[in-house]
This record gives C-alpha cells, structure tokens and sequence, in this order.
C-alpha cells in the first residue's frame, strides 16, 4: 500500500503492571506515577510520527484500570500523571507534523540503551508551533539545541509547561491529588534560528512558540 489508502488503528496501548494490593485482581486496578506519563509521551511521539499512517490510537482503558487517566474513590476523582500528557499534548491535534532531524545521548539501564530525549513538533493554523520533548532518563538533565531552518525566531515569544516528579513512582493520591502536576516550564534560550532548553530528570515538556505580540503592534 504505497499510496498509504490504508490506515492504521491501534488499539489499547499502555502500561500493564501487577494490580494494587488489596483491590479485586480482575479489576486491574493500577497505581499510575511520572514513569506512566513518560510512557504516554513516547506513545503519543511514536503516533505523531507516523501519522500518515496512524489514524487512530486508543489507551486501553481511561478511569481505574490499567495506566489509566482518572481514578476514583467514592465520591473523589483524582487526575494521573498520564491525563496531565493528554492535556499538555492536545495542542498538537488538527495541526501539521513538522520534520525533525536529531541526535541525543544514549539513556542507560540494565545493559539496554534508548535516545535518552525524545521530540516531537507541530504548527497548527495559526501558525503556532508546538514542541514536545520528554528526557527519560531518570538521573540526569538533557540540555536540548533546537535548529529552526528558514524561519526566524527574533520576532516570536516562546512558553513552556513541564510535568516532572523527583522520584521515578512519584503519582497522584486522594489525600495528595496535585503531587504531580504540569508546572510553568522556564529553562529556555531563545536566539536568532536556534532554541536552547534544559530538561530536567524524568520530564515531560510542551513549548509553544508564538509571535511576539509587541513585535507585531510595532511592524503594523
């Protein structure tokens, strides 16, 4: 199919662990920490770049089973580290995938090596683009020098939103509901044709980079 007239639908993705202590095994009731919204970033990097392809992905189950995006006790609903990467990844939806071309370390664990950054990018409509990274490696920072070709990066603003824990089981509890939340990303140089960002440990990161507003009152 090399017209690509056939698409591709994945279906229940993610994470699948032993269940919670105490809770009914057929259930699969999960706790979910900072290693699932890391798992969720990869997926979601894995389907941006074969989108010509992929249309359509689905998590295996979204409240109390499995890596789930929601769980529930009684009346209480708590928020998981991996619904925090649906939220900071929707920017990308309806836009247009950019291409990228990168080299990054090598992330270490077990006698098993992977890239330890992974980067995906988007520009959506109105001409905002969105970059997402996600440093797996649970050790150590990653300094990240993005390359901007043929577009200038001196009249725009750029922001940024992190999800990040300091241990890797980190997660979300009825009594501690905002352990793990995204917080505003700052670590970020931003030059002529060139984006600098230092990620932290285990992170999650969303850039958006817009025109600059003062900049395009003073060309008008």
């Amino acid at each position: 199919d090399p017209e690509k007239r056939v698409g591709l639908i994945v279906d229940e993705w993610g994470t699948w662990y032993d269940v919670e202590p105490g809770t009914n095994p057929g259930f699969l009731y999960q706790q979910n920490t900072i290693r699932d919204a890391l798992v969720a970033a990869l997926h979601f990097h894995i389907f941006h770049n074969h989108c010509d392809r992929v249309r359509m992905a689905n998590i295996a189950q979204t409240v109390n089973v499995l890596q789930a995006v929601i769980l529930t006790r009684g009346e209480q609903m708590i928020l998981t580290p991996t619904y925090h990467v649906f939220d900071m990844y929707k920017v990308h939806q309806d836009a247009e995938l950019l291409a990228i071309e990168s080299s990054c370390a090598e992330y270490e664990h077990r006698g098993e090596t992977l890239p330890q950054v992974s980067i995906t990018a988007s520009k959506n409509g109105e001409g905002t683009v969105h970059i997402s990274l996600c440093n797996i490696d649970h050790r150590n920072e990653a300094v990240v020098d993005l390359e901007f070709r043929g577009d200038s990066l001196a009249r725009k603003q750029v922001f940024g939103t992190m999800l990040t824990a300091n241990e890797m089981n980190a997660h979300n509890t009825f009594e501690k509901p905002d352990a793990v939340k995204p917080e505003p990303f700052r670590q970020i140089e931003l030059g002529q044709h060139t984006l600098m960002a230092k990620l932290p440990p285990m992170s999650v990161v969303t850039l958006a980079i817009v025109e600059n507003k003062a900049a395009l009152i003073e060309r008008q």
